[in-house]
């Protein structure tokens, strides 16, 4: 089995607005992810998909509804990652957009993401109804749009 050196990179974060189906999206997009090697170490992309309920204008969420999925959040990012030193997983973007709050993970381990995870649905451990896909993506060819949205807006 081969071995890696990797280093993790303290998160940096960038912010891009867009207008999708004419409606505003936002962006955070961990900067310090655009040149990130090894990729193949963080080889899975997990995507999180939150609904929210409690909508504003143009289907942005108001803030007791972000001030509850912030704090969902937060605990997901920290199980997610796990040992802070040798972390599980990756933070690399929310978009909110359209009454939904995507997150994106480059994962090492699918594994003890999933059982998190399933453990999170099947004891009804959320505020909100969420999905999540993960799948095998060495080359992060599943985030190249966010990371090159990253190196077109401040490379």
């Amino acid at each position: 089995m081969k071995e890696y050196k990797v280093i993790i990179p303290q998160e940096n974060y960038t912010i891009v607005e867009f207008v999708r189906d004419n409606l505003p999206a936002i962006m955070v997009i961990n900067s310090s992810l655009v040149e990130f090697e090894p990729k193949e170490v963080f080889s899975w992309n997990l995507s999180i998909i939150l609904e929210f309920t409690e909508l504003g204008d143009n289907g942005m969420p108001i803030k007791n509804e972000v001030d509850l999925i912030e704090s969902f959040e937060k605990n997901l990012d920290d199980n997610l990652k796990g040992n802070k030193e040798k972390p599980n997983a990756l933070f690399l973007a929310r978009i909110t957009w359209n009454g939904t709050r995507q997150l994106l993970y480059r994962v090492n381990d699918p594994e003890t993401s999933n059982i998190y995870l399933q453990d999170l649905i099947n004891n009804k451990k959320y505020p909100r109804e969420f999905d999540y896909r993960m799948e095998s993506d060495e080359k992060w060819e599943l985030n190249k749009w966010y990371l090159d949205s990253v190196k077109n807006n401040i490379m």
